[in-house]
């Protein structure tokens, strides 16, 4: 009985996927366990596992096709069976969505009257004929000395999954519980035509189209959500960065002879930030209807810039870490997030954001706030300017801080405090190495 691959839902809000690439071919053996292909979410780009073995017979989603979470990408059959096992039941066809051109929607159309005009029953195995049966079903009946040519198959087109055979096997002989059963495979839900490439030139000097990316459209909706149903205030505040810079190079001596870990501005803000979260404890909050959480623990969603749009994976249980864990796991995510290679639960659990774009030279900016969190703090890069201190103009270092927040949550003075506390540490970093 043929397989259907069907596109996995990789996050909890993915509706959709695209195959980045196939890391098997057309023929080729697949075995439980094997990555077979990278798919993009609405977050990441992720691996995709096989949990079932086989020959890739049929790939009906290129690299670079969109398709929905459920619906068929490709076709496994088993050693021996025959290509024109792959005939497709009336529910496999494509459907049209609204995006297909005419042409291929009523080429979808006619291939799904055909396949209902010539359906017919799945037949039952006769003798001589091969049995068909998961791998998973085969391996417990060699081992429960169950006969497969007595058994009836529930499964797709009466294939014998682990159910039939653990019901068909002797009374006194336990249900193998090594290995999980796999599920039987669900009518598929309609495929999507490949997509064109993401920039399409029409002709020299005039404009392009750019496809939006599964993540970019999520970005999208998610923001447009954001500035629209939250009531957004901003504050500023302007830190002297010198002692925070001093201590830094101090530290990065050290460590460079140690442990080799080399600490970023950011990575001192971060710190600050998760303090700030435990000190003030309002702003580390959620609307929610008709009353506000106030998380139990700090999660620090970092926005991190990569090709396509923006992630924000999160450091977990943050005010449990120190400087170094704190800034190691930022590194590894980073390069992570940048080889698409995040996991989707590496997404949640985040309780505030920090966007910083210092190293494009910003100085100050505005974030929109990420829901469902409250806050998210904005920071711009160390300038050198001249400043009044003691009454007399000196050279100083000076760094920006903007926090957005969201007013149903976080009211001014609250977000003041919040934000001050954030500069009593930054001016005074040698607090949170305590």
């Amino acid at each position: 009985m043929p397989i259907n691959i069907e596109m996995p839902k990789l996050s909890d809000t993915m509706t959709e996927g695209t195959v980045v690439r196939w890391l098997k071919k057309e023929g080729e053996e697949v075995e439980i366990g094997d990555i077979i292909a990278e798919i993009e979410t609405d977050k990441a780009t992720m691996e995709m596992e096989a949990f079932d073995e086989g020959i890739l017979s049929k790939i009906s989603v290129p690299e670079g096709g969109k398709a929905p979470v459920g619906s068929a990408i490709a076709i496994l059959l088993e050693d021996g069976e025959s290509e024109e096992a792959t005939t497709p039941s009336a529910e496999s066809v494509p459907a049209a969505l609204p995006n297909t051109p005419p042409a291929a929607a009523k080429a979808l159309e006619s291939a799904a009257a055909t396949v209902n005009k010539s359906q017919t029953p799945a037949p039952t195995p006769t003798d001589g004929e091969r049995i068909k049966a998961s791998p998973l079903a085969k391996k417990i009946a060699e081992s429960e000395g169950v006969d497969l040519t007595a058994v009836s198959g529930t499964g797709p087109g009466g294939r014998i999954v682990k159910a039939d055979v653990v019901a068909a096997a002797p009374a006194s002989s336990p249900a193998p519980t090594s290995s999980p059963a796999p599920a039987p495979a669900a009518p598929p839900a309609p495929a999507v035509a490949p997509v064109p490439a993401a920039i399409s030139p029409v002709a020299e000097g005039a404009d392009q189209i750019v496809e939006l990316s599964s993540m970019r459209k999520i970005i999208a909706e998610r923001l447009l959500t954001s500035k629209i149903s939250i009531p957004h205030f901003y504050l500023h505040l302007e830190v002297d960065a010198a002692p925070l810079m001093a201590l830094r190079k101090q530290i990065n001596a050290q460590s460079e002879a140690s442990h080799g870990n080399k600490y970023s501005v950011n990575d001192f803000v971060v710190k600050a930030l998760i303090n700030a979260s435990v000190t003030v404890p309002e702003a580390n909050a959620s609307f929610n209807g008709d009353h506000i959480v106030q998380f139990a623990h700090v999660g620090i969603s970092v926005a991190i810039a990569v090709d396509d749009g923006l992630v924000t994976p999160v450091v977990k249980n943050a005010e449990q870490k120190s400087l170094l864990a704190i800034s190691k796991e930022i590194k590894e995510m980073a390069v992570r997030a940048r080889d698409k290679k995040l996991a989707p639960n590496e997404f949640d659990g985040g309780t505030v954001t920090i966007s910083n774009l210092g190293a494009w030279g910003v100085e100050s900016f505005d974030a929109i706030v990420n829901p469902p969190q409250a806050v998210i703090l904005s920071v711009g890069g160390i300038i050198e300017k001249p400043v009044v201190k003691d009454g007399e103009i000196v050279p100083g270092l000076r760094m920006n801080l903007g926090v957005s927040c969201d007013h149903r949550v976080v009211d001014g003075a609250v977000g003041a405090k919040f934000l001050g506390e954030i500069k009593r540490l930054l001016e005074n970093p040698a607090l949170m190495l305590v």
